[in-house]
């Protein structure tokens, strides 16, 4: 009992520890990334390209698709002759590929959002009403040749300011915690790291849309988390605003207005020009 609990315990603090990160620390060395990547074992081609074969999804739903037409074939070939049952067995196939194909999506799987920020936008979207606009992932550039090195999963612009919202989905057993505004814990993990990776992107949105519209524009960070309880409804830690996911609407609804909607409507277009999408078409 007390070698599956300590496992468990293991699996989940591995899961806590890897979970926000964006992009290999900035720090790290050659030396270090050769440690993490150990030397594989050499297979022999024949098996190593029969694995990716069968490892490779699509090579199971063709090889799934040959069987279930060969099966209807075979039984209609019984029961009502050769041509009927190769007619099934061909309908088979066919039904099959346009049923993946209503279910797939022409955006490569790296590039979809998640579901914390699908539901984060869900509830963007009933603020159009009020006034607000909403850019969704969206690159902010690093340097002079415009390389980007993060993203704001939404950038709000709306009567009551602008706002760098990043949706996270977090391990619910383990509980969310502050120190003094200056830390935040979810379990055993020190999450100042995505924290100021929030806030520098922040700073970097301010800082291209107020070259951009000719007077400052502060840009508040937040992270919306979803998954283990907040025991609060909004916390500013290291001047970032943290809250739970489903409290993303209500955070922004409840600020006075700062901003005209001529304001919005320029802030917006230098955003949608200045700030690229992360994942262009």
């Amino acid at each position: 009992m007390g070698k599956e609990y300590g496992a468990s315990l293991m699996a989940i603090m591995e899961r806590g520890n890897t979970q926000g990160a964006r992009a290999r620390p900035r720090g790290e060395s050659e030396e270090t990334r050769e440690h993490h990547h150990p030397v594989p074992v050499k297979e022999r081609p024949e098996e190593s390209t029969a694995a990716a074969m069968l490892d490779d999804p699509r090579t199971r739903r063709w090889m799934w698709r040959a069987g279930a037409a060969v099966v209807a074939g075979v039984a209609v070939l019984v029961l009502a002759g050769w041509r009927l049952g190769l007619t099934v067995a061909v309908l088979v196939v066919i039904g099959d590929v346009v049923r993946q194909s209503r279910k797939s999506s022409t955006v490569t799987a790296w590039q979809k959002s998640s579901a914390a920020e699908r539901r984060t936008e869900k509830q963007l979207k009933s603020l159009q009403r009020n006034g607000y606009l909403v850019l969704h992932a969206r690159a902010v550039p690093r340097d002079d040749e415009g390389v980007s090195d993060g993203r704001i999963d939404h950038l709000v612009i709306g009567p009551s300011g602008v706002y760098a919202i990043d949706s996270e989905k977090w391990d619910k057993r383990l509980p969310v915690r502050t120190m003094s505004h200056l830390k935040l814990f979810h379990g055993p993990f020190n999450k100042k790291d995505r924290l100021d990776e929030a806030r520098w992107e922040a700073q970097q949105a301010s800082s291209i849309l107020g070259e951009q519209v000719g007077f400052d524009v502060p840009v508040q960070p937040s992270v919306a988390i979803y998954g283990p309880s907040i025991p609060w409804k909004v916390m500013r830690v290291r001047d970032v605003d943290v809250y739970a996911g489903n409290r993303a609407r209500s955070y922004l609804r409840r600020r006075p207005k700062i901003l005209t909607d001529g304001d919005v409507q320029r802030i917006f277009q230098a955003a949608e020009q200045a700030l690229p999408p992360k994942y262009p078409d």
